[in-house]
């Protein structure tokens, strides 16, 4: 009798260990774990993960963030980074969090997935939206690749299988945006936020002023007459704001000056889709050519 309950205690412990161990494979167990900073790593990570058995990739930050301006890290995140087999992430200063996550977690293996990239600094520090030209972009992917084959070797070549095709396809929209933007260089543009200024020096565009260099912050009423009396004289007759925040600036120029607002997305959010890179290019190269075409 009591050997039967001894048994049946034991099945009982084996039972609840044995969940304990499924609940925690569930992101990092029987899985590697591979955690991206957001959006954009996220697009890039899934390319050169995308169907290698065992592996999993997610977005530490929610889908429309954007910018990691500001950024709380949450209870989830930190569940996730406790489980990760690498955490990747932009780099350049994007990341304003990392130093409380390294301090916290000092043997998370973290890549720096725009390590390499010539940065363009300001009076405030380095722009940190490299992504933003699909040439870093392709940099970004072979330091993915080399990460990825580092941290988990047992999938390295399948990591560099898929890196060697995301390339060729960022190469063949590298290919195509040079085509179709090659004839507008040297054209002056005003932007709605500083995240294009890697795709300008790309295609030698001149950003001639930027309404709001930060999300959600306005312009003075000095400054908003300012890039109105740049507009008039230069006679610029394209804004660019983007889809992720108001354009309420860009708009009051608009009417002031007669110039047009267009849509530019510099990738920080979309859809779970790991083509979503390129699709966003390809809309901005139809944007482009639509606004520099016009009359």
């Amino acid at each position: 009798m009591k050997a039967v309950k001894l048994i049946s205690v034991l099945m009982i412990l084996f039972v609840i260990t044995a969940g304990c161990k499924k609940e925690k494979g569930a992101d990092a167990g029987s899985e590697f774990l591979i955690v991206a900073s957001f959006y954009p790593v996220y697009i890039i990570a899934m390319n050169v993960a995308d169907g290698i058995e065992g592996v999993k990739v997610v977005n530490m930050t929610p889908p429309f963030t954007g910018c990691l301006h500001d950024y709380s890290v949450t209870s989830k995140d930190i569940k996730n980074l406790e489980n990760a087999g690498i955490f990747l992430i932009n780099g350049a200063g994007m990341e304003s969090f990392l130093d409380k996550i390294a301090a916290k977690y000092p043997g998370l293996k973290t890549a720096e997935l725009s390590k390499g990239i010539p940065l363009i600094k300001n009076s405030e520090g380095a722009n940190p939206h490299v992504w933003v030209s699909v040439s870093n972009t392709i940099i970004m992917v072979e330091n993915c690749s080399k990460a990825l084959s580092e941290a988990d070797t047992k999938n390295a070549e399948l990591y560099k299988k898929n890196a060697a095709k995301y390339i060729k396809e960022l190469n063949d929209l590298k290919t195509e945006m040079d085509a179709g933007l090659s004839k507008y260089k040297g054209r002056k543009i005003i932007t709605f936020h500083e995240a294009f200024p890697y795709f300008a020096k790309e295609y030698k565009f001149d950003i001639a002023a930027v309404i709001e260099r930060e999300p959600g912050s306005e312009p003075s009423a000095k400054e908003l007459a300012g890039t109105i009396d740049l507009v008039r004289k230069t006679k610029i007759k394209t804004l660019f704001a983007e889809p992720q925040y108001p354009s309420g600036s860009a708009d009051a120029v608009a009417r002031e000056t007669g110039a047009k607002v267009y849509i530019l997305d510099p990738a920080v959010t979309g859809d779970n889709d790991k083509e979503a890179y390129i699709k966003i290019m390809k809309k901005n190269l139809s944007v482009l050519v639509n606004a520099f075409g016009e009359k």
